[in-house]
């Protein structure tokens, strides 16, 4: 076994994955304010994120060491599609299978709520989008653009 296999899966044996709740929240957000590539928004306010985990019970989840939030994944879907949002682990657990662990945990539990096909958004500049999504099953899509607006 190599050392980065021996460390990831010392740093993976500490690691505990549990739902993401309201609870979790203002560790989230900073741990999402200190990782680079997290866009933040109005929306990202702890009201709206825990009606976003209300309406989306079983499909995010965090990574916790000693009770701390060192990994998110926010995860929901509108009975068609599964979003990812916000999948993000403190940068000195990074490369250790956390985060590819959280967005398993994401896809399975949109799996079991019948949603077969997800999509992620993902800034352009943001420093591992290449090096994390292009290792899965994703499929970089060239052919669509996303418009946002706010709603009136």
């Amino acid at each position: 076994m190599s050392s980065t296999t021996q460390d990831s899966a010392s740093v993976m044996a500490r690691i505990q994955v549990s739902l993401f709740d309201p609870g979790h929240i203002e560790q989230a957000q900073q741990l999402w304010q200190a990782s680079p590539g997290v866009g933040l928004s109005d929306s990202d306010h702890e009201e709206n994120l825990a009606r976003f985990l209300q309406r989306n019970p079983s499909t995010s989840f965090v990574a916790l060491q000693q009770d701390s939030v060192v990994g998110t994944v926010l995860c929901g879907h509108d009975g068609r599609r599964g979003y990812v949002h916000h999948l993000a682990v403190a940068q000195t657990l990074r490369r250790q299978g956390i985060g590819t662990t959280l967005l398993d945990c994401a896809l399975h539990a949109l799996y079991l709520d019948g949603i077969h096909k997800c999509h992620c958004f993902v800034f352009r500049d943001n420093p591992a989008r290449d090096l994390f999504w292009n290792k899965g099953h994703w499929t970089y899509r060239k052919d669509l653009v996303v418009y946002s607006s706010h709603t009136r």
